[in-house]
């Protein structure tokens, strides 16, 4: 589909103002009437990050970072998954559930500094009748690119141009900074930082570099200062985190290190230890929601009501595949329920060794048995039918919300082909979510 071209849309039902499960469904299989507007995304950017050159330098070799059309969802799947994301938070501040998370966490994540997590993402499945949450995410990747992505949309009619000015959540910016400046006061500090480390391994090679550019510029236009750096640029003394001379207020943390025990992140890890300088997310804020094992916490209705959670909570949490540790004791009951099952690392991200229980092989299933995995209950991905040329393919599709203390910042959605999400489909990548 040509970028910035419509095709009609008569025959299709974006006139409708029915806001249905039905309708959204037909939308995903049918409309096409919307695309990314490449340009104006890259007019955003340029005016964002204050080079002419941003997008060709870093948007036009990532061919499978945006895709070109959006997903549908009825609005009753946005209550759904905010309820989950509620009921989740309000359990992990119970004594019971943080006795149990603590008992499998690292030490460093024990202590609870103060900060809840910048940029939490909640990531849903949405085949069927309901969202069904498989996974919790810190230092969520992907926020400040899909914040562009959803004011850069073209629409065919009156009832779109609404769902687009719904998702283009307008004060994403203003948010952002406010979550920041959150964090910082939460640790006990006042005022508001004034120099801001974003810390991840080799910074410009990541493949998502181009939304730290967009949040330095960010952060710089509130008037903080903003240096992305890798991890050996840090130094750590006399209760000082500095960082090429400057001494950090705030570091934004990208790491997959999520307990910080690479030895070439010493240095932010004594800092955070120390409480010598704010990090969000933090091997706490990981500990207690994003740790895989948790799920089977989440899931488990008996230690639920021992810890008195009400019904209502309980409900809310319904939308979480159940999950179990593997261990010896429950294996071949595993091995012969597989096909239903989905396989994790307990320390895993970005899809790496996980497993669909279908594909497994028994040489597979012997490493998984050697590690520390979760069971998850099969949840299957939504799909979304887009133009490839003159040809119509499925692709998956998964729903991250990106939130702050249970409060939501933006919804968007990443569509893929292959078992887990990635950026290499072609008519793939990240899509805004119109709810109707």
């Amino acid at each position: 589909m040509n970028d910035t071209a419509l095709p009609e849309c008569g025959r299709l039902p974006c006139v409708s103002g029915s806001a249905s499960r039905e309708l959204a469904a037909e939308l995903n299989r049918s409309c096409f009437c919307i695309s990314l507007d490449r340009k104006g995304l890259a007019d955003a950017m340029r005016k964002a990050s204050g080079e002419d050159d941003f997008f060709v330098k870093h948007i036009e070799h990532r061919p499978h970072l945006f895709s070109n059309v959006p997903i549908f969802l009825p609005r009753a799947d946005l209550d759904s998954m905010m309820a989950t994301v509620a009921a989740i938070e309000d359990i992990a501040r119970l004594p019971g559930y943080q006795d149990a998370a603590a008992a499998w966490a690292p030490a460093i994540a024990r202590a609870d500094h103060g900060p809840r997590g910048a940029l939490m993402g909640y990531d849903f499945h949405l085949a069927g009748d309901a969202p069904r949450l498989i996974e919790i995410n810190t230092n969520a990747g992907g926020a400040f690119l899909n914040a562009f992505s959803a004011k850069a949309q073209l629409a065919c009619c009156a009832e779109v141009a609404a769902a687009i000015a719904d998702a283009q959540a307008p004060n994403f910016d203003s948010d952002v900074i406010a979550m920041f400046e959150a964090e910082w006061r939460l640790q006990g500090r006042v005022g508001r930082p004034k120099i801001i480390a974003i810390v991840d391994d080799a910074p410009e090679t990541q493949y998502l570099y181009p939304e730290f550019l967009l949040a330095q510029r960010l952060f710089e236009t509130n008037g903080m200062v903003s240096m992305i750096a890798d991890p050996s640029e840090l130094a750590y003394e006399d209760h000082v985190l500095t960082c090429r001379g400057q001494t950090i207020d705030l570091v934004y943390n990208r790491l997959v290190d999520f307990d910080l025990s690479n030895p070439q992140h010493d240095a932010l890890r004594r800092a955070y230890s120390d409480g010598a300088a704010v990090l969000t997310p933090t091997p706490h804020n990981h500990a207690t929601l994003a740790d895989k094992r948790n799920l089977t916490l989440l899931t488990d209705a008996n230690r639920l009501r021992e810890w008195g959670v009400a019904e209502a909570t309980r409900t809310a949490l319904a939308g979480i595949p159940k999950a179990v540790l593997v261990t010896p004791d429950n294996a071949d009951e595993l091995w012969q329920r597989r096909k239903a099952l989905f396989f994790k690392p307990v320390a895993g991200h970005g899809g790496k060794a996980v497993y669909r229980g279908d594909k497994l092989t028994r040489s597979t299933w012997a490493d998984i048995l050697g590690a520390a995995y979760i069971a998850q209950d099969l949840a299957p991905p939504g799909e979304r039918l887009i133009k490839l040329g003159n040809e119509t393919v499925a692709r998956k599709v998964d729903v991250r919300l990106y939130t702050y203390g249970g409060r939501l910042l933006l919804a968007a959605a990443r569509l893929y082909q292959g078992q887990t999400t990635n950026f290499r489909t072609d008519g793939g990548g990240f899509a805004p979510v119109f709810f109707v």
